[in-house]
């Protein structure tokens, strides 16, 4: 990973006030409720050993160690929607290990791989170091579309709610509240693939050695835990493939086609220039259409 920037923690109260302040105008501002159980749209995918549902339910650990690591999956597919989850990231020195809530069109229980539609948040364990939130965007393609963030918090001391907003404009990236990415639908503009194909959402947690080198596994078992397991998205209905893109469904209004001013400034202002840590826009080995305009 390159193009880091020096984050400064020193603002943190005055930036969590104005953080406050911008969530009061986020139209998406709805409270996520933690009494929705798991098993009302998810199930375990894989590690089934290693997943411990709690709290009536309403509560999920997933579990690491050097037998297995561990995932579970909504039981549909979707065509647009606001996917949120509360996440607690493992209170360890966890390198090698990544976290993820993401969305997938690779069909329920395949192994990824080929041409797909994905939209990921994988967050990136390290030693002591702040956790980098990695966003990626698949659109028919092999992706390599990441921005990555240092947050203005530690994901590890408590619960934050991660969103996605896709529709047929845009999809957003949000933290409690706050947008950190935007991804245009450009297709039309400039024939840039976007996701449009179902897909569910996924979440796991496992190594990767080979990207972040080796886990310090005498620190095992590494725990994320996940709460608000309701869903606010438009179930994928092959009859009628173009139907999830509605005004019916709230997220497709025009007021959600774009952020708002306030958003915008804030995403250019804040997030992009005191969080982001990577860009492949920056990357002067990856070379997008979009980032050239």
């Amino acid at each position: 990973m390159g193009y880091f920037m020096n984050i400064s923690r020193s603002n943190i109260p005055v930036l969590s006030a104005i953080l406050f302040i911008l969530s009061l105008f986020n139209p998406l501002a709805i409270s996520i409720d933690d009494t929705v159980k798991f098993d009302l749209n998810y199930s375990p995918t894989w590690g089934s050993n290693h997943v411990t549902v709690l709290g009536n339910g309403t509560q999920v650990q997933l579990l690491l160690d050097q037998q297995s690591g561990a995932g579970f999956n909504s039981k549909k597919n979707y065509g647009s929607g606001i996917f949120r989850l509360k996440m607690k990231m493992p209170n360890k020195k966890d390198a090698g290990v990544i976290t993820t809530f993401y969305l997938t069109g690779v069909p329920i229980g395949q192994p990824n791989g080929g041409s797909h539609d994905e939209v990921d948040i994988e967050f990136l364990g390290s030693n002591g170091k702040p956790f980098i939130l990695s966003t990626n965007v698949f659109a028919n393609d092999g992706g390599n579309r990441e921005q990555q963030f240092a947050l203005w918090f530690d994901p590890k001391e408590d619960f934050h709610v991660y969103e996605i907003l896709w529709n047929h404009h845009h999809i957003v990236f949000f933290v409690d509240k706050i947008p950190i990415r935007v991804y245009h639908n450009l297709k039309a503009r400039l024939g840039v693939n976007y996701p449009s194909h179902p897909m569910h959402v996924e979440t796991s947690i496992w190594n990767f050695t080979s990207w972040l080198g080796p886990v310090d596994w005498s620190q095992a078992p590494f725990v994320a835990e996940y709460r608000g397991f309701g869903v606010e998205a438009c179930v994928h209905d092959s009859s009628d493939p173009r139907g999830c893109h509605s005004p019916k469904y709230y997220w497709n209004a025009p007021k959600y086609w774009k952020l708002s001013p306030i958003q915008q400034n804030f995403l250019k202002e804040h997030v992009r220039k005191n969080h982001m840590v990577y860009d492949y826009c920056a990357d002067k080995n990856k070379h997008f259409i979009e980032c050239e305009t």
